[in-house]
């Protein structure tokens, strides 16, 4: 489980930094009157969290990680698809939206 852990923070690393430069330009975006949205993910995704920035839902992601280094090993297995899945919804979704800025 250890690997699993020290590979989960150095994701939640390269997620944080994306998720501040997507955040600061979702704040342009705004300011020039584009980008008007309510969320980010859509009610039905695994997030319980509903925000118009990145940043929130790697905050969520960060206390699942923390929560599932606190569980036991077999109850740590179980929750982790649901973190991975959370992990990998963010990460495709941050790089959409740079491509995306990209292009613009």
């Amino acid at each position: 489980m250890q690997a699993i852990h020290q590979q989960l923070q150095d994701t939640l690393s390269v997620l944080h930094r994306k998720s501040i430069d997507a955040d600061r330009a979702l704040d342009q975006l705004q300011q020039s009157q584009q980008g008007k949205f309510a969320a980010i993910f859509a009610s039905d995704s695994p997030f319980t969290t509903n925000a118009k920035r990145f940043g929130p839902y790697v905050e969520e992601i960060a206390s699942d990680w923390q929560a599932l280094k606190d569980m036991d090993e077999d109850t740590a297995k179980q929750a982790l698809p649901l973190l991975v899945t959370k992990i990998e919804l963010a990460l495709r979704t941050l790089s959409q939206f740079q491509e995306t800025l990209k292009k613009g």
